[in-house]
């Protein structure tokens, strides 16, 4: 290996590249490297019991747009950023002992949005394509339809449980994946009251937001201007925008008003300095708004005005764990799939590091004893690594050049990330020769044209640890991750199944299991007949 290294550095020759590749750790050329970690990872698997403790926390990580190949691209941009080949690094959250595959489509789209994906996950009912926490009966921008089809969530039941709850995104509070856990919209663009105009029977989600979910501990995200009235300048910009609130009302100073009628310690804040005074042993209510819109993306946040996922993680746990009962805690890094959606590869990697973070913060806090950590995404996005680039490239830049095993039929070099489609499209496709694709916003490219990249249908994963974390096993529907934390926690529909090592009692929940069954097997008599 040292003598093929010297010649590649030496003379660039393919010989040294096919004989072993430029940037191959020397242990890994030796067979028994591979013989023992697989035989380490059997005893560790052996090793291993099942945990049946009731969760007195659960912590649910929702990675938006975060797919399998994010997960890769980040894994090993992670690895070259500390200067590693990055094939081989671990993130956090792959280190847990418990992982299965989620299938991710809405009941009507084969692939799917973050408002049906997200109501899924919290309420454990799939549903429609933009449906904010209403069943699939339901019917998008239909305000009258949507009236007695609402579903309660995880975050109600462990309201009811007497649990503390959270809820930390770096997208607007109001977004699609925060609103599921406590909002019921027709449209999951009804965040204000300017985007419900003409609508009289529906409120918008900020609104809900206040008016009936002022009970909520924590509260940290962006979003803003759907909570200040157009009399009054966003305090970090000093403008009024066109999505200011119409109605006069500042929900920002009803929320603080609520929490002050009932003698709670509670706080506002919207940017770092006020968000680091906040003594979270003296506080159980927290609102923290840091941009009018969506938070900055991790690459360009202003780390002197702007808290990271992973300290406003931090301080959402210090702030909850003061309760005896627990907590819920649902942290959203948003922030990756607005990236996606841009075709900004680079942006969508830093925003999945980022979110690593957080969750290493979390389980720093936690004890696997009474918490349990999900980690998923909500969907995939149409998003590739390509080629046969040597071990150790250059993640964000193009195919190795000297690769001949496939070359291209225009001769020109290409990126190692694309799209399927998206904003990067170019016909003729661009010679890349001498290009910098390490731009944060240098738009990767795509396969074909639209406006917005789009979401990917494909199955994302689950990754798990705590109290009952080995129930994600094999490939499960989406809507199965809310029953395993309310099953977990003993919450909601399983407050009194907290025999964990006992089967569930197939009652009033699961006739339709048994109906289904007798359908198929008269159908199936029929056909035969």
């Amino acid at each position: 290996m040292l003598i093929c290294t010297v010649l590649f550095a030496l003379t660039l020759t393919k010989v040294c590249l096919a004989a072993a590749g430029p940037n191959i750790p020397t242990q890994e050329l030796d067979p028994q490297f591979w013989n023992r970690m697989a035989k380490s990872q059997i005893n560790a698997r052996l090793k291993m019991s099942h945990n049946y403790n009731t969760a007195k926390n659960v912590i649910f990580f929702i990675g938006d747009g975060l797919g399998p190949t994010t997960v890769t691209a980040a894994r090993i941009l992670k690895g070259q950023l500390a200067g590693q080949p990055g094939e081989e690094t671990v993130l956090a959250f792959e280190r847990f002992p418990n992982v299965a595959l989620s299938k991710t489509y809405n009941v009507d789209r084969q692939t799917p949005d973050s408002a049906g994906t997200a109501s899924a996950m919290l309420s454990g009912v799939k549903t429609n394509y933009y449906l904010i926490g209403l069943n699939a009966r339901a019917s998008r921008a239909d305000c009258e339809g949507s009236k007695g089809k609402e579903m309660d969530t995880i975050l109600d039941w462990a309201v009811r449980a007497g649990k503390r709850t959270g809820i930390v995104t770096t997208a607007r509070i109001t977004h699609a994946t925060p609103a599921a856990a406590y909002a019921h919209a027709a449209d999951r663009y009804w965040e204000g009251d300017v985007n419900t105009k003409g609508i009289t029977s529906c409120r918008d989600i900020a609104q809900q937001l206040v008016d009936d979910n002022a009970d909520i501990n924590v509260l940290f995200g962006g979003g803003r201007r759907h909570f200040l009235p157009n009399t009054t300048a966003d305090p970090e910009t000093n403008t009024i925008d066109k999505n200011h609130r119409q109605d006069g009302r500042n929900l920002i100073e009803d929320w603080t008003k609520y929490q002050t009628s009932r003698g709670r310690r509670s706080a506002y804040v919207w940017n770092l300095d006020q968000f680091n005074a906040v003594n979270p042993t003296d506080t159980d209510y927290m609102l923290g708004l840091f941009e009018p819109n969506h938070m900055q993306y991790e690459l360009e946040r202003n780390t002197s005005r702007e808290p990271s996922i992973a300290m406003m993680t931090q301080k959402a746990i210090e702030v909850l764990r003061k309760g005896d009962n627990g907590y819920f805690l649902l942290v959203e890094g948003a922030r990756i799939d607005h990236a996606h959606h841009d075709s900004l590869a680079k942006k969508a990697l830093h925003e999945t590091i980022s979110f690593e973070a957080a969750i290493s913060q979390a389980v720093a806090m936690t004890n696997q004893e009474d918490t349990l950590i999900v980690v998923t995404g909500d969907h995939s996005h149409a998003f590739d690594i390509q080629g046969y680039s040597y071990r150790g490239l250059d993640i964000l830049g193009l195919a190795d050049p000297l690769e001949e095993d496939e070359p291209t039929l225009d001769q020109k070099p290409y990126t190692i990330l694309q799209y399927g489609n998206g904003p990067g499209y170019e016909t003729p496709r661009k010679n890349l020769t001498g290009v910098d694709t390490h731009g944060n916003n240098y738009i990767f490219p795509s396969g074909v044209p639209v406006e917005w990249e789009t979401h990917g249908g494909e199955d994302v994963a689950i990754y798990a640890q705590g109290p009952m974390a080995h129930l994600f096993y094999g490939v499960q529907e989406q809507n199965y991750i809310a029953h395993v934390m309310a099953y977990s926690a003993c919450i909601g529909p399983y407050t009194t199944s907290c025999d964990h090592g006992q089967p569930i009692e197939c009652t009033s929940g699961c006739e339709h299991v048994s109906l289904h069954i007798y359908a198929f097997i008269a159908l199936l008599f029929v056909s035969l007949v």
